[in-house]
């Protein structure tokens, strides 16, 4: 018995160092990736969100420059693999979001280590619609904390895996609330983002992260 918890615990051990060694956090002006070498997109993305980060009258006009992150250049020189894959490069910290911090910043977004691969419905659907809403609660309540991220391997496109879900936090600071989602990644048509919200120890299980 003391053989089976020991082995047990060395294979835990060994299990949690090759996700560790796995993983990179790299972090830019506007957001921090944690970011799987092996799946090819970020499990983890997390900043903050302020009136002033997205309100400005002098918003630069979005460019889609997709590039590698030059943190991790050769992981994430991922163009060619989402080229006829049918799926989106899916923007974790939004290109809106980071329109009123400068070229720099906003260049910084289009690293392929904030996108994981979404199918078009996600992307352009529930997922646009809750980031346009953290957007306008950002500038109601001025100090808003966003962590998402992507899990599970639905099919691979080329070397990048396509997840299963995709998920986001938020923590509304002025009012102390959390709002969590669940998404998955697929075709549907449902537009009310509030079918997905979910408890956020919900998002705790399926990612093994702690927001705070």
């Amino acid at each position: 018995m003391k053989r089976l918890q020991i082995l047990v615990a060395i294979l835990f051990a060994l299990t949690v160092n090759a996700k560790a060694q796995d993983t990179v956090t790299l972090k830019h002006t506007g957001y921090t990736t944690t970011y799987s070498k092996s799946l090819h997109y970020p499990v983890l993305v997390q900043w903050w969100d302020y009136k002033a980060r997205v309100s400005c009258k002098d918003q630069l006009p979005r460019k889609d420059a997709f590039a590698p992150d030059p943190l991790l250049p050769a992981e994430t020189n991922l163009a060619k693999d989402y080229v006829g894959s049918g799926t989106d490069r899916g923007h974790m910290c939004p290109a809106a979001d980071n329109e009123c911090d400068g070229a720099k910043v906003l260049a910084e977004c289009f690293y392929f280590s904030n996108m994981a691969p979404q199918v078009h419905n996600l992307n352009a659907g529930l997922w646009k619609t809750l980031e346009t809403e953290t957007r306008d609660l950002s500038i109601k309540y001025d100090s808003i904390h966003v962590w998402c991220g992507s899990v599970g391997v639905a099919r691979k496109i080329r070397t990048t895996s396509v997840p299963t879900k995709c998920w986001k936090v938020i923590y509304i600071k002025k009012i102390n609330e959390y709002r969590a989602y669940i998404f998955d990644n697929t075709e549907s048509k449902e537009k009310d983002i509030n079918k997905f919200k979910v408890d956020i120890n919900e998002v705790k299980k399926l990612t093994g992260f702690i927001f705070n």
